[in-house]
């Protein structure tokens, strides 16, 4: 059984024991957190689509931590005006496991 869940404004094909990085959440570590934005779900070959929910569908995530992604850096110039703008940028995640998927 898999589910598209959306959070955080991007989607993802999750099961029940995958670990995935997902946009930072409020909630401390150990919480769990439920999604109840389900927009499909696969169960024994029959796909159910929602339009755009899946009714009554959840899936619980369990938050294992939080932390910082890769740096970005961020260099804006304009030639010959001697303007240069040197920004680095880390974007804050959860990482969460999934715990249950309810159909």
């Amino acid at each position: 059984m898999y589910a598209v869940i959306e959070t955080g404004g991007k989607q993802y094909r999750v099961q029940e024991g995958d670990v995935l990085k997902v946009e930072k959440l409020d909630a401390n570590v150990g919480d769990t957190v439920t999604i109840d934005r389900v927009l499909l779900v696969a169960q024994d070959g029959a796909v159910k689509v929602g339009s755009p929910l899946v009714d009554g569908a959840k899936a619980m995530l369990k938050v294992v931590e939080h932390g910082k992604g890769e740096k970005i850096i961020v260099f804006k110039y304009k030639p010959k005006k001697n303007y240069r703008r040197k920004q680095g940028h880390r974007q804050p995640y959860t990482k969460v496991r999934v715990e249950a998927l309810q159909a």
